[in-house]
């Protein structure tokens, strides 16, 4: 008999406040492929900073197998945190990874943890994979990286997944590449996960208040919004919109609301909120800023816009979000 090959082995770096199902989905379906197959194909470690007892979003609390510093080999690594989440002791954090990364570890993130991977400088300009729910606080600190919209982006050494879902597609993958299409088949079928995304494939995006996806609303309204997207630091009118994907303003104004319940203004100006929303609750941005950033000359009228939103202020929204934080590490900016 051939001897069996050495193992790939998958790091799970996890910062205070990291989310529990990221973890879950790498493990999981590794788990099950070595059970399926006979064979230790895949070993895991769930590794931080230091070895302390790190807590999830949901509370629940993991105990590190080993500290960054400590490890010495690894195929793959995976940053899992919150938004807000950095390296107490960035210099010799940088130091462990740049060892890594030189004996070949493929370093990547998961959803929030694409923050504190941009924030080591060792991504370059390379494009990352942001979650939708993440992108205008991710493009405020990091105007020099592209994001890419797609659930899955693998660029030179680096690889970012989008969010939970996306990281057990990841696995299979993984799983594929290591034991083939019919071991990758069964694990998703003990998962029921049947729909396996390739990594082209772009992430979902929630229509405003309606039970649906943008993909899936009728081309011309998906097209106004992409067009209010495009615009939210500079506002452009609705007559403009309308013009811009063939319809007289009345009709847009019919078809917007028999598609997605409201006014194609209301529906931009909740785009403009859920934009600033980020920016309140991820950056340390002014609310004067914010209010900029998503096209309002004075914090005023945004204020009031916001509260009728959110059902708070800017300012309250922010300090309520710190108040909840999970450990010191995960401290949200004031001010």
């Amino acid at each position: 008999m051939s001897p069996q090959p050495e193992c790939t082995t998958l790091g799970i770096l996890i910062f205070p406040g990291f989310p529990m199902a990221c973890l879950t989905s790498c493990i999981e379906p590794l788990r099950a492929a070595n059970e399926i197959s006979g064979q230790t194909a895949f070993d895991w470690l769930v590794i931080s900073e230091s070895t302390a007892p790190i807590q999830s979003s949901a509370g629940v609390t993991f105990a590190p197998d080993l500290a960054l510093s400590e490890v010495e080999k690894l195929d793959h690594l995976l940053f899992a945190s919150s938004p807000n989440s950095a390296f107490d002791a960035p210099s010799k954090a940088n130091a462990a990874l740049q060892r890594l990364i030189r004996n070949k570890t493929r370093i990547g993130a998961i959803s929030g943890g694409v923050f504190p991977l941009a924030r080591t400088n060792l991504t370059g300009d390379t494009p990352l994979s942001v979650h939708w729910c993440y992108e205008a606080a991710f493009q405020s600190e990091f105007p020099h990286i592209p994001i890419n919209g797609s659930v899955i982006c693998k660029e030179a050494s680096i690889t970012t997944i989008s969010g939970a879902s996306a990281v057990f597609d990841h696995m299979l993958e993984l799983i594929e590449e290591r034991l083939g299409g019919d071991i990758m088949a069964e694990v998703a079928c003990w998962f029921q996960h049947p729909f396996i995304r390739s990594e082209n494939v772009t992430q979902k995006v929630p229509a405003i208040s309606t039970p649906q996806s943008e993909d899936l609303l009728p081309s011309q309204i998906a097209k106004a919004i992409a067009h209010f997207a495009e615009h939210i630091e500079n506002p452009i009118q609705i007559s403009e919109v309308a013009a811009s994907v063939g319809l007289s303003a009345r009709s847009l104004e019919r078809s917007f609301k028999n598609a997605t319940g409201q006014s194609p203004l209301v529906y931009y100006r909740r785009m403009r909120m859920k934009q600033a929303r980020q920016l309140v609750l991820y950056t340390n941005v002014s609310i004067a800023e914010v209010a900029y950033m998503v096209g309002y000359a004075t914090p005023g009228t945004f204020i009031r816009y916001y509260r009728e939103t959110y059902g708070v202020t800017p300012v309250s929204d922010r300090r309520a979000k710190n108040s909840m934080r999970v450990g010191s590490d995960d401290a949200l900016p004031s001010g």
